[in-house]
Formats: C-alpha cells, structure tokens, sequence
C-alpha cells in the first residue's frame, strides 16, 4: 500500500522500491503488489483515489509484462 500511495510522487516511490527489494521479486510480485494494485483499482472503480487512477494502469501493465 504504501509503495502504491507514493506513484504519484516517483521519487519517494523508487525509495520505497529501494527500501523493500521484496517488490521487485516474484514472491513480492505474487503476495503484495498484484494484490494491492487489484484493491485499489476497485476503489477506482468505486469513485475513489481517481487521481492515482493513471498510475495504478500503468502499474497493472508492467505486473502483466511482468
């Protein structure tokens, strides 16, 4: 959650990526970040955190890449 509340600020997003290399990994990858971007893009869905919506997207994309 907190690696996806700071998207809109990339600089503290690459130090949380920095800081918890588990997100990178495919353990962090299956456990956390797939599970935390789906939650939050259904509360977009809901009407709310509209304005991390771009970046949850984009987000979504490069875990499918991934």
């Amino acid at each position: 959650m907190l690696y996806a509340y700071t998207l809109l600020q990339p600089d503290t997003a690459a130090r949380v990526r920095a800081a918890f290399p588990i997100l990178g990994s495919p353990a962090g990858l299956a456990a956390a970040e797939a599970t935390v971007c789906a939650q939050l893009l259904q509360t977009v869905s809901r009407g709310d955190n509209l304005v991390l919506e771009d970046r949850l997207r984009d987000w979504s994309e490069d875990l499918r890449r991934r």
